[in-house]
């Protein structure tokens, strides 16, 4: 509203005298002609500002950063200018764990997590968004893709994008996600082009496809394979190998279709979506074509008042001769999955707004994932979490008690053969701004 106030205040400034002066007895007519003249053209100048301030309010109030809702951005015959946001995060962390005794006698350790930043930019109908993570010991890009909203339901983007797999955006409430994450198959990104559906009655449409994984495929141009954000299979285990070494037959994802499709509708007050899920590629050697694989997902998520509930099956197979491990890397280090298994998730959440001061909201939660009949014939992975998270301005914590068997980051590996039953009490503390 500043235009408004400052042509107020000129307008009065400049009739002011004028109407002074006309209440003398020697103002004239050609006086008082002058005078309305001059009113006339400030009168319209003045709608020539309101017009163009009410031009750039509509354009502001139409503008979203963020680039799933760029379907809202009004499209005016003249470019609009570019709108370019900043963000990002600084988390810390805490954790007790049962399976390290060192820390144990420390009482826990407290460590530095993550450095980020996000930079989101929009133009009409193009837009960019990009995060680059930086850790103690590597750095790595989430995410970083062009769009395009080719109409008001379908939107294209290219890059390093997001591969939508089962429940959306996370099949979890947790900070450790589900035990699907380590598998690849939640909140997973990688370079390819990426169409996105969101129909007014209700249905969501995703369909990819993916060159390779954002390193660039198994002769991607980096120092280590393993420095990323989301899992990928990195190379195949023979028999010999370690759990933890850097594999010795390395591979990669390539050329990989998506689908997922998900409806969502209103039953007794409850929302749901139901929705399934597929995806398929090959795998290729350093030389040659090694194998191909797939997985596929029946996901469910309904929300009734504060409560989320979320269910997903999955399955995965990666057919590369008589391997029945793969190697998969991420967060600098190498880690083994089942060449082939299934997975089942379970959660529960209740979010509830709090007025303690800063603290505004509040979300407890309990996520239980199981992967069974694995390949390899090792024992189940199971991890359940129990915890709650607070939002108190820009800090956003969780607080985690994990009791998990052959899970990473909670004492195992998912190819792990242990029947014991470890516990991770995880405090993540971050600030967004």
């Amino acid at each position: 509203m500043r235009i408004k106030t400052v042509t107020y205040t000129g307008l009065v400034a400049l009739l002011f005298p004028a109407f002074a002066s006309s209440q003398t007895p020697a103002t004239s007519a050609e006086e008082l002609s002058a005078l309305r003249q001059q009113i006339e053209i400030l009168q319209q100048r003045l709608t020539e500002l309101e017009r163009a301030q009410s031009q750039q309010e509509t354009i502001l109030a139409n503008t979203d950063d963020t680039p799933r809702a760029q379907n809202d951005i009004s499209v005016d015959e003249e470019p609009n200018e570019p709108v370019v946001t900043f963000g990002g995060a600084i988390r810390t962390n805490y954790s007790y764990t049962s399976y390290d005794d060192d820390s144990k006698n420390r009482g826990g350790d407290f460590d530095f997590d993550i450095f980020r930043i996000n930079m989101d930019a929009s133009i009409d109908d193009v837009f960019l968004s990009g995060e680059i993570r930086f850790f103690d010991y590597m750095t790595a890009i989430k995410y970083a893709y062009a769009g395009y909203n080719i109409d008001e339901n379908w939107q294209m983007l290219v890059g390093i994008t997001p591969v939508p797999f089962g429940n959306r955006p996370y099949n979890s409430q947790n900070w450790f996600f589900s035990t699907n994450y380590y598998l690849g198959l939640e909140d997973d990104f990688d370079l390819g082009l990426l169409f996105r559906r969101q129909l007014k009655d209700s249905w969501q449409l995703d369909v990819g496809f993916f060159k390779n994984d954002e390193l660039g495929g198994v002769d991607g141009y980096v120092d280590n394979r393993a420095d990323r954000y989301s899992y990928d299979v990195v190379g195949f285990r023979s028999q010999d190998e370690g759990i933890y070494a850097d594999p010795a037959n390395p591979v990669g994802e390539y050329n990989t279709f998506l689908g997922r499709v998900a409806y969502q509708f209103d039953l007794y007050d409850i929302n749901s979506t139901i929705g399934a899920s597929v995806l398929n590629g090959g795998i290729h050697g350093v030389e040659d074509r090694e194998g191909d694989y797939y997985a596929w997902a029946v996901h469910a998520e309904a929300k009734w008042q504060n409560w989320l509930l979320q269910f997903q099956h999955t399955e995965y197979q990666y057919d590369v001769g008589d391997a029945t491990q793969m190697a998969v890397g991420a967060y600098s280090f190498f880690d083994t999955i089942a060449a082939q298994a299934k997975s089942t998730t379970l959660n529960l959440a209740y979010t509830v707004s709090v007025d303690w001061g800063p603290v505004s909201s509040l979300q407890f939660y309990n996520n239980y994932g199981l992967v069974y009949d694995k390949s390899d014939d090792s024992r189940n992975t199971l991890m359940n979490v129990t915890g709650m998270a607070m939002a108190a301005g820009g800090l956003y914590t969780y607080f985690d008690l994990v009791t998990a068997r052959n899970q990473p980051f909670a004492g195992g590996s998912a190819v792990g053969d242990s029947g014991e039953t470890e516990q991770r009490f995880n405090i993540n503390i971050g600030y967004y701004f």
